[in-house]
C-alpha cells in the first residue's frame, strides 16, 4: 500500500542518464541517450514533492509535481515542460514493495499521423510510468504508451538516476 513516503528516495540531487525513442508511439524507431541533471525537493512533511530536471541536449527542462491523497492512499503526478509550461494530465497510482506504476490518459500530437490538409493529427494515448529498482543511490523510471487501451505498450523513455557526486571545492 501507498504511503506518503514513497518518494522520499527521490529527494536531492541525481545525475540522469537518459534513453528516448525518436517516436514515442513506434517500437522499431531508435534511440537517442543523453545526460541530464536532477533535483528532487520534499513538501507537505514527504506527502508531496517537487522535482526539476535539466536536459540540455533537448533545449528544455521538466517539473514533476507529485501529490499524495491521503483518503485515496495514491499519488498523482503531473508533468510540465519548459517548452509549453502548462501541466500535462496526471498519472495517478502507487507503489507494492520497491515498485511504483501509475496510469493516466493524455493525448499526443504524433507528426507522422496527417489530416487531408497535412496537418499533424493528435493521438489520445494511455501512459504507463514505471518506478524500479529504487535504492538510496540509484533508480530506474520507464514511460510507455498504449494506443490500445492498455492491451499493449510501447515503452519510450526510460532514465536511470544515480546520486551526483559532490563537488570538489
Amino acid at each position: 500500500m501507498s504511503s506518503p513516503h514513497d518518494f522520499d528516495f527521490l529527494h536531492g540531487a541525481w545525475e540522469v542518464a537518459n534513453r528516448r525513442r525518436t517516436d514515442f508511439l513506434d517500437p522499431d524507431s531508435g534511440w537517442e541517450e543523453f545526460p541530464a541533471t536532477h533535483w528532487c525537493r520534499p513538501l507537505f512533511d514527504g506527502a508531496a514533492n517537487i522535482d526539476e530536471i535539466d536536459m540540455p541536449h533537448l533545449g528544455a527542462k521538466g517539473l514533476t509535481l507529485r501529490l499524495f491523497d491521503q483518503e485515496r492512499k495514491e499519488w498523482s503526478l503531473s508533468w510540465s515542460s519548459s517548452r509549453s509550461g502548462t501541466l500535462f494530465p496526471p498519472v495517478v497510482g502507487g507503489f507494492d514493495g520497491d515498485r511504483g506504476e501509475f496510469h493516466g490518459d493524455d493525448t499526443l500530437p504524433h507528426s507522422r499521423i496527417r489530416s487531408s490538409g497535412g496537418t499533424p493529427i493528435s493521438k489520445d494515448v494511455r501512459v504507463r510510468y514505471v518506478w524500479a529498482d529504487v535504492s538510496p543511490a540509484s533508480a530506474h523510471w520507464e514511460q510507455a504508451f498504449s494506443v490500445d487501451d492498455g492491451r499493449t505498450w510501447v515503452t519510450n523513455w526510460s532514465m536511470d538516476f544515480s546520486r551526483s557526486r559532490p563537488s570538489a571545492s
